[in-house]
């Protein structure tokens, strides 16, 4: 019996001798690839008064020779440590990454010199140019995350270098990652306070926390920050008073300031990519330029082939000045907006990669154009404002928007909850819509939507707006296309007899199909998210993949209706007075 005992033990001890081996060994291949993991019980939320927080909201503690090991810097294949360029990496949806330039590193001016990111397990990709950031002048660049780092945990931030780098080692210490749904992403000054733009911590739409919850943290990122109170807590609109940074951040530093909020119980500084700019005037183009009393804002994403069509037909109503948000085209809507510009419109581009901030968007433009405008139509570039009157005239006149509006106050009135509604003055007015199918189209009509969609559902769907920007609220409350407006003022909503929108929403399916990128608003849930499917945000009879439903060219025609197709033939067809002819679009 004593032998096989003394056997049964002999294989136990040899057996836990092999897995101990084994174990070792696959422990150090697996951090000697540099494919290093952190486990979540090392990280933990940054203390508020530190001022690295302004960038990232944890850290890694280092409590033992373990912890001490995987915080050691990561191999990197770059020549010479000065050879890749200060970044600041945001991880975006479908694996993109966001490398943001800070504005202290100039880039060649003809980005000729082509880029790439090498991520923490050597593993690189291309960068692309994306843009170049307003006010601030960052450049942008995306790299797609390679597959071999997406099983990585946690994500690190890639280095960004030249393509033409000779590669040899070098260690250089990288941040994790910033994710996009959790980040202070950008900043506004107006000449009284700082608007600042937060992604994930008013999480859903009518909800929002205390604004004495929170704190901005503006400074250097260093040693040097100044806190002031948070005045306004909405959506993703944070406001609060400038600070005095007298001796605390030096002239040379002035272009270098970050800001970020602080989440007081939480004891947290939200991950921010977003600048701090002093105090300056509002407004767009040049000082001595009127302010337009009608100007449309939108955002936009690959609208080249639509834009012109757009423009054309709203300058010659009225619109004196467009605001385009530029969501990430890569198309050619620049090459677009200059002919535009060339022909004597009016048309700004932004910058704007922030995925799902539609509402901030506008926000944003509201404060931006607040100077420069006095009304502010938001439609979207597949939507036409339209008054059934117009059809009597043989011309369009640039006073035919200005005639839906009501009386303008002289200044602002003075607010008085108490004021009964019929005696305040109107600060917006609401635009029913009719929502327009594909009209038999199986690609983009080349003559324009307004003239290859004809057929309309019966019933009017939602609504958009034209605001007067000084009747907004402070705190910029906008629902996509209607805002919140101060005590005094009040909404109007015109009868479809006298103004309507027609809404190419459901266009012919290669046109629509793209639409399942990603939805814009930051409250309504993706196209191919499963759920809400009976949302007035889904489209009736479309599943959650872009796969065209059959006989999709005939649906959503309920009513024929012609009439903006036939008016924009008498205005700008080839028999019409109009000096563009067909050509316009």
């Amino acid at each position: 019996m004593r032998p096989r005992v003394r056997k049964a033990l002999l294989s136990c001890f040899l057996a836990i001798v092999l897995y101990a081996f084994f174990s070792v060994r696959l422990s150090r291949k697996a951090i000697s690839v540099g494919a290093v993991r952190y486990s979540t019980s090392n990280l933990t939320v940054r203390s508020k008064i530190n001022p690295d927080s302004l960038n990232y909201a944890v850290q890694e503690n280092h409590h033992d020779r373990d912890a001490q090991e995987l915080s050691r810097p990561r191999t990197r294949h770059v020549s010479s440590v000065w050879d890749s360029i200060a970044t600041l990496s945001v991880l975006l949806p479908a694996w993109e990454v966001l490398v943001i330039v800070p504005p202290e590193t100039p880039l060649s001016p003809s980005f000729s010199e082509e880029y790439r990111c090498i991520f923490q397990n050597n593993a690189t990709s291309t960068a692309t140019f994306s843009g170049v950031l307003a006010f601030t002048n960052r450049t942008t660049f995306k790299c797609v995350m390679p597959d071999s780092v997406r099983r990585l945990r946690p994500f690190l931030q890639p280095i960004l270098i030249k393509q033409s780098e000779n590669e040899s080692p070098v260690t250089k210490p990288m941040p994790e990652l910033i994710r996009w749904k959790f980040m202070a992403y950008d900043s506004f000054s107006t000449e009284d306070d700082i608007i600042l733009f937060v992604k994930g911590v008013n999480h859903r739409q009518g909800l929002n926390r205390y604004p004495q919850e929170f704190l901005c943290v503006i400074g250097d990122g260093t040693t040097s920050f100044v806190k002031t109170a948070v005045t306004s807590s909405i959506q993703e609109v944070f406001r609060c008073p400038h600070p005095n940074l007298m001796g605390v951040i030096s002239g040379a530093d002035s272009e270098r300031i970050k800001i970020s909020l602080e989440i007081v119980t939480e004891n947290l500084v939200v991950p921010s990519v977003a600048y701090y700019t002093p105090r300056r005037s509002l407004g767009i183009g040049r000082p001595e330029e009127p302010r337009s009393i009608f100007c449309a804002c939108t955002m936009v994403h690959n609208v080249a082939k639509f834009l012109k069509e757009w423009v054309v037909y709203h300058s010659m109503i009225g619109v004196q000045k467009f605001i385009l948000y530029d969501n990430d085209s890569d198309d050619d809507l620049q090459r677009v907006v200059e002919e535009l510009n060339q022909d004597g419109y009016n048309v700004t581009t932004l910058f704007w990669i922030w995925p799902k901030t539609q509402e901030a968007g506008f926000s944003h433009c509201a404060v931006y154009a607040k100077d420069s405008c006095t009304w502010m139509l938001y439609v979207d570039v597949d939507e036409f404002v339209f008054s059934p009157s117009w059809d009597h005239f043989k011309k369009p006149s640039n006073d035919m928007l200005t005639s839906l509006l009501p009386r303008t106050p002289q200044k602002t009135p003075s607010s008085s909850s108490l004021l009964p509604s019929s005696h305040r003055w109107i600060g917006q007015v609401v635009l029913r819509c009719n929502e327009f199918g594909p009209s038999n189209q199986t690609s983009h009509p080349a003559e324009g939507v307004t003239q290859g969609y004809t057929c309309r559902r019966k019933i009017e769907q939602r609504h958009k707006s034209m605001v007067l920007l000084d009747a907004m609220d402070p705190t910029l409350l906008n629902v996509i296309h209607h805002f919140q407006l101060k005590e005094g003022f009040r909404s109007k909503t015109m009868s479809m007899e006298d103004a309507v929108v027609n809404h190419y929403k459901y266009q012919a399916w290669s046109e629509f199909r793209t639409k399942f990128r990603r939805r814009v608003s930051a409250y309504v849930v993706d196209w191919m998210e499963a759920v809400n499917p009976k949302s007035k945000d889904r489209t009736p009879g479309l599943g959650f993949e872009a796969i065209e439903p059959k006989g999709w060219a005939q649906k959503f025609c309920e009513v024929r209706d012609e009439r903006l197709k036939l008016l924009t033939q008498k205005w700008f067809g080839s028999t019409g007075s109009h000096r563009y002819g067909r050509t316009a679009w």
